[in-house]
């Protein structure tokens, strides 16, 4: 009698830029190959959507939760230049031949989903790796677009003294470090400038009504509009009256996900 692998919630790590990050995979029941989503939380990553890893779990999917250099004891320093080095190291990491099948997963239908400063990184990576099959972006903070609103020295500072009040979990950075880095990728960080790289490709925006973080009128409804625009890309979006968080829309949110990934990322019958 062949026995059915159980769900399961191991430790993994990778290695990227030289240093070792701690990550857990939530594996589902089964055989599989499972179909995986790799989840990137945002600056700092108070909010690591355990929720939405366990949900998709649930529902068939494999789900990675890791760390960044620098962030939450990993080695290194932080940088947002790093944190795409690392996004972009893992999930290449998760389809690799031995990982994949260690772990039963299906290495042709990953996707990449990230919230806030992970919602950037998340189209990021996907934007050069067309090997993802689609990509999330929640509550996304635009990085590029806020250098550019940094041009303004009153705006800079608030930038410096609101990021610089959120270090206690990285390592290496500062503030100030942290939107110099910003102003000089300058327009090559700013999501708009995505869009060919999505032509026929599926991609979800999540946007948060009542967010002071990533605002939508300037983090979520201009990529809407621009994404919008082009006819291939397979845009799906929502705005839900709630905070950068999604405190109280959370199942909301794994909803909205979770038939997303079901139209684009199950095997067709």
């Amino acid at each position: 009698m062949t026995t059915v692998p159980a769900a399961s919630t191991p430790a993994v790590s990778f290695t990227s830029g030289g240093e070792t990050l701690a990550g857990v995979l939530h594996l589902p029941a089964g055989p599989g190959p499972h179909p995986t989503v790799v989840l990137l939380h945002g600056f700092p990553g108070n909010e690591r959507n355990f929720d939405l890893a366990q949900a998709l779990r649930r529902a068939g999917y494999a789900a990675l939760v890791f760390h960044y250099r620098g962030s939450w004891g990993m080695g290194g320093d932080y940088s947002w230049r790093h944190v795409l080095q690392d996004a972009a190291t893992v999930v290449a990491a998760v389809r690799a031949e031995a990982f994949a099948a260690t772990h039963r997963l299906d290495p042709s239908r990953v996707a990449v989903a990230g919230h806030s400063l992970g919602g950037f990184a998340a189209l990021m990576t996907a934007a050069a790796d067309p090997a993802l099959r689609a990509a999330v972006s929640v509550a996304g903070f635009d990085v590029g677009r806020a250098a550019e609103l940094c041009a303004d020295p009153a705006t800079r500072a608030a930038c410096v003294e609101a990021l610089g009040s959120d270090l206690l979990p990285l390592r290496g950075t500062s503030g100030e470090a942290l939107v110099g880095e910003m102003m000089a990728a300058g327009p090559a960080w700013r999501l708009a400038g995505l869009a060919s790289a999505f032509e026929d490709r599926p991609v979800l925006l999540v946007g948060t009504g009542l967010d002071p973080v990533a605002p939508h009128e300037v983090h979520h409804v201009p990529l809407v509009q621009v994404y919008g625009a082009s006819p291939r890309i397979r845009l799906e979006h929502v705005l839900f009256p709630t905070d950068h968080a999604l405190s109280d829309h959370r199942l909301e949110l794994t909803g909205a996900v979770l038939e997303f990934l079901d139209r684009h990322l199950r095997l067709t019958a």
